[in-house]
């Protein structure tokens, strides 16, 4: 163990007031031994005894309970009776009925519960303090033990180390030795909840952050992270991850973004007490649909920097100049409105501010910021639809937090010289803030207020490198306009992070003769010449060829509750002329085409001013469609209507319904309902869609113009998008590398960008020849051991097809066969069945260090029509005699197959019924139907259910995509059940037809039976 007689912050800069460090130095003594878990579980307690946390031995809930009540004593000055405590308990902190979100909105919300006293008399009870923080007493326990059968325990559970706030298990802390993986860490916390935090009292539902760590590496999340994982891995078979849980887990660091990963490190930073306290007092935002966001260090730093220079300038009698604001450089994608949200909302709750402003520069962002200040806290923040609106909010006192755009705000100024607003304590927060503040609406807004503070947030400042050329010369860098830089995020920082995806750029060439995908393209300065009717059906023609392949439609993932194929995409375009000619192709190019082959292709774009804009900038697009030139005016109402007759839908380009097209658009664009949108300019910036994962690109772009659009691309969504795709149709490679180096650091390229194709290439070679080495095909996989290199070294090998399927340059060159694929794919899917097997078992230890890359193996995923294709041929080949060969590979492709496997007898029976010369497709229909109604009926025999009622419950499930087990719908389907009958009462009927409703539906539906139920 670590000596621990040295100061608890050895090495690290700190002050008072921050809850991340100014800047971490590690210690220079470094440990050589080997450590145990139980010594490294050990030197952090000892950690946590430096910092004041009162170590406490407990082994029994009842002794958890007794010390609650001693420290809920303490912390209200109060004493309890024991009937007050008892009732209390009940009803204010366990009850029967709550989970973790109850309890989750009791300590973030609610943490103020009324106490009914012995006399009649009520007093209100703390169970922490978030005013003055350093009240709570923080205790730390460990192994804590569940017994077998506790509380109706699943299981025996013993947790490592807790710390307790006022006698609250608050932080839990899962530790694995060094060397082992530290996602085993999450998935024990995962096991703890399934198994025994809710046992007893459920007071381990209390926990509102986890921290994970083997030594080495260490993070932390909300217990919604591990809600959210679990409820998208149990269940029914068929629910997928929406999200890879894992990956929204959190490094902490200092506040100059360098991770502090070190168990001892984060224990001297993250526990310390009032660090600790803080982020559970004022860093965590629980939204209005009750999940848990706990902010991460660089927003906290931003947060207190905003909050500081507030408390500053107003100390210092600064307000109302620029050393009163400043700005913070968070890279897009990076949570920049969480950020704005919570110091807003601590803003506003500063006795000498009067209002918090925060300000947008388009009604695009306006939409999007008002549904996320919404989702944050309900009513924090009123919106206006008027400058009237507006004026009544800045007259209302209990208007605290007002959104508007910055040209309402104008105009509100134009119309109201010598308001008593402008002599407020008034907190100005932009949220993006470009060249639309640089002008003068800018000036006018600062000339008319006395006494504010201005802020401004943004992923791409504007720096002397890209201020252009024009405009105030006093107002040219986002510096000038807001001040002093408070604190920086990097696109390098965040991709170091995980935070965003990296980008995969391809440059292809339609221009010069030749090679259509030529990576060397020439640069043309006419817009005429690339708008030539041949370029155009060409780059249409390239994005129709290519969109599946760029977009993964190979591949399934749950979005919602809906099934879907792959991602979206936007294509950005030079000028309205280039997005009407490109639309008109699409159309031509898909006129006889099947629906079903179709692109769902939409259009949007409006007037922009197009003042002296730069090339390579990005225009400002508002909703002003009667300012277009009728011939485009025109053209977007028939496109618009094209749109209604796709979705049902009856927009059209007057005002409103203009503006309602547009939020229309951008929803089904996050809900990956329409395939293709082209644009100008609207999208480009501040849309959020994580379901985009492509953009093609035809115009130019630059500096931050060209971050902001590229950043639309690359959000975090599940292990399937691995990163932000960019195609584009002009020589723009200049272009990204500068930006890439402004907006980063000069060694960005590197970090941004995935590396070349031959270096994926190589490792994939190598692995390929590894795996055909160890394990030729055909020769058992013997041992535990074996199997799990077998199961790494193949995942390896998935993983990189995963990105190399994306370069064009692999089509041709697998190295695998397609038969070699299918069998190594039917071995390694054998292995997770039987792994699977041993963890249902409660064998759980075998397979803690084995990661199945499932989701990347389901991306060359055998389907039914692959299945009838081969079918066809073993009719077409067989003659008078059985093809074996072909029926071999039918057999191999099933195995191959996760969503067949199940099927395999269905479909080895209808190849043994076929016809001689039937049609295969239409043979395949009657025969599933008629096997559906069989089986169906069986399971309505079996269990005398009602018919008609099962019925229409497996007829919505299928129309649904999904078996619904909870509402009423499964009652009106079971039979009268007596409670005494020997088949078990009502609960165990309903589970058992449930289950076997469930495998029914995973059989048939992806079948495509559940259309014709009847």
């Amino acid at each position: 163990m670590s000596d621990l007689s040295g100061r608890a912050y050895d090495a690290i800069a700190v002050s008072n007031e921050s809850t991340v460090v100014a800047e971490y130095v590690p210690s220079a003594k470094a440990e050589t031994s080997y450590q145990s878990e139980a010594e490294l579980e050990r030197e952090l307690i000892g950690l946590l005894q430096s910092q004041a946390y009162e170590y406490l031995p407990i082994a029994s809930e009842a002794q958890l309970t007794a010390n609650l009540r001693a420290k809920l004593e303490t912390l209200n000055s109060v004493s309890f009776s024991n009937t007050e405590w008892r009732q209390f308990f009940a009803e204010r902190i366990a009850g029967a009925n709550e989970g973790i979100a109850e309890k989750t909105v009791r300590i973030q919300d609610d943490h103020v519960q009324l106490l009914k006293r012995d006399d009649g008399s009520t007093k209100n009870i703390l169970l922490i303090d978030k005013q003055n923080i350093h009240n709570n007493r923080l205790q730390v326990i460990n192994q804590y033990e569940i017994a077998a059968g506790e509380g109706e325990s699943a299981r025996a559970n013993r947790y490592d180390v807790t710390v307790l706030v006022n006698g609250l298990p608050m932080v839990h802390i899962e530790l694995k030795r060094r060397g082992v993986d530290i996602r085993e860490a999450f998935n024990q916390i995962d096991r703890y909840q399934r198994d025994s935090f809710w046992a007893g009292s459920g007071l381990f539902e209390y926990v509102q952050l986890f921290v994970i760590s083997n030594g080495t590496l260490t993070k932390y999340y909300s217990n919604t992270t591990r809600r959210q994982h679990l409820s998208e891995t149990t269940g029914s078979k068929r629910v997928r991850k929406t999200s890879n849980s894992f990956e929204f887990t959190s490094w902490w660091a200092d506040a100059q973004n360098k991770p502090i990963q070190d168990l001892p490190a984060f224990a001297r930073t993250f526990f310390a007490k009032h660090a600790l306290l803080n982020i559970l007092t004022r860093y965590c935002v629980l939204t209005a649909d009750r999940m848990l966001l706990v902010m991460r260090p660089y927003q906290i730093v931003a947060t207190e920097r905003i909050l500081q220079r507030i408390d500053i300038s107003t100390n210092h009698k600064q307000l109302g100049s620029l050393a009163a604001g400043g700005y913070v450089w968070h890279t897009t994608g990076s949570g920049k409105t969480l950020t704005s949200f919570k110091a807003a909302q601590l803003a506003s709750k500063l006795p000498s501010v009067d209002k918090v402003l925060f300000v947008v520069d388009r009604k695009d962002l306006d939409y999007q910021t008002m549904r996320e200040y919404d989702r944050f806290e309900k009513g924090a923040a009123n919106s206006n639809t008027s400058t009237a609106v507006l004026k009544k909010q800045l007259e209302d006192p209990a208007a605290r937090i007002i959104i508007t755009t910055i040209q309402k705000l104008s105009t509100f100024i134009a119309a109201n010289k010598g308001h008593a607003i402008y002599d407020g304590h008034i907190v100005l927060i932009f949220d993006e803030c470009h060249r639309s503040q640089f002008g003068d609406m800018h000036t006018a807004i600062t000339k008319s207020f006395k006494r504010y503070n201005l802020f401004g947030f943004t992923g791409t400042p504007i720096f002397a490198a890209n201020s252009g050329s024009g405009g105030n010369p006093q107002l040219k860098t986002t510096q000038q306009a807001f001040g002093d830089k408070l604190h920086t995020y990097t696109i390098v920082d965040a991709i170091t992070d995980k935070n965003v995806l990296p980008f995969r750029i391809d440059y292809v060439n339609t221009v010069k003769v030749g090679n259509v995908i030529d990576k060397q393209v020439p640069a043309i300065d006419t817009e005429a010449a690339l708008l030539a009717d041949k370029r155009v059906a060409d780059v249409v023609a390239y994005i129709r060829e290519h969109f599946d392949q760029k977009t993964k439609r190979a591949q399934h993932y749950t979005l919602g509750e809906r099934r879907v194929r792959g991602f979206n995409a936007l294509f950005a375009t030079a000028s309205i002329k280039a997005a009407r000619a490109y639309y008109g192709t699409f159309q031509s190019q898909q006129r006889d085409l099947p629906s079903d082959k179709q692109l769902k292709v939409g259009i949007i774009y409006s007037y922009g001013a197009n003042d002296a804009v730069e090339d390579g900038g990005l225009e400002e697009e508002g909703f002003d469609v009667g300012a277009l030139p009728i011939d485009a005016r025109t053209f977007l109402e028939e496109a618009i209507q094209e749109y209604n007759d796709m979705f049902g839908t009856s927009f059209d380009t007057s005002a409103d319904r203009f503006q309602n097209y547009y939020k229309d658009l951008s929803l089904r664009l996050k809900q990956r309902e329409i395939d293709l949108v082209i644009v100008v300019n609207m999208f480009l910036t501040g849309f959020d869609a994580t379901t985009l994962n492509t953009m093609f690109v035809d115009k130019n772009l630059r500096a931050h113009g060209l971050i902001q659009a590229y950043s639309r691309t690359n959000r975090i969504l599940n292990s399937v998008k691995t990163y932000g795709n960019i195609v584009s149709f002009r020589d723009l490679e200049d272009e990204t590398n500068d930006a890439l180096a402004l907006f980063g650091n000069k060694d960005a390229r590197g970090v941004v960008l995935l590396k070349p194709y031959v270096e994926y290439y190589g490792d994939y070679a190598e692995k390929v020849t590894e795996l055909l080495t160890l394990f030729p095909l055909g020769a058992p996989i013997t041992g535990e051991s074996a199997q799990k290199q077998f199961i790494a070294l193949f995942g390896a090998i998935l993983r990189l097809q995963n990105i190399l399927t994306s370069f064009d340059e692999f089509t041709g060159h697998e190295i695998l066969s397609a038969r070699q694929s299918q069998d190594y794919r039917s071995v390694y899917l054998d292995l997770y069945a039987d792994f699977r097997k041993d963890k249902d078992a409660d064998r759980e230890t075998i397979n803690d260090d084995v990661v199945f890359e499932i989701e990347l193996i389901k991306q060359v995923e055998i389907n039914v029509d692959y299945i009838l294709m081969l079918v066809q041929r073993y009719r077409a080949e067989r003659g008078d005699g059985d093809d074996k060969e072909i029926r071999a590979e039918i057999t191999r492709a099933v195995d191959a197959s996760p969503s067949l496997r199940n099927k395999k007898d269905l479909i080895e029976d209808f190849v043994d019924s076929l016809s001689v010369d039937g049609e295969i497709d239409r043979e395949w229909q009657a025969f599933i139907a008629a096997k559906r109604e069989a089986e169906l009926d069986a399971i309505i025999d079996d269990e005398s259910l009602r018919p008609e009622e099962t019925r229409d419950f497996v007829r919505t499930a299928f129309r649904d995509g999904q078996l619904r087990a909870g509402g009423t719908a499964i009652t009106k389907v079971l039979p009268p059940v007596s409670r005494f009958s020997a088949e078990g009462g009502h609960g165990e009927k309903k589970q058992r037809v449930l289950t076997r409703l469930g495998a029914f539906f995973e059989r048939f539906f992806e079948l495509g039976a559940g259309e014709r139920m009847v």
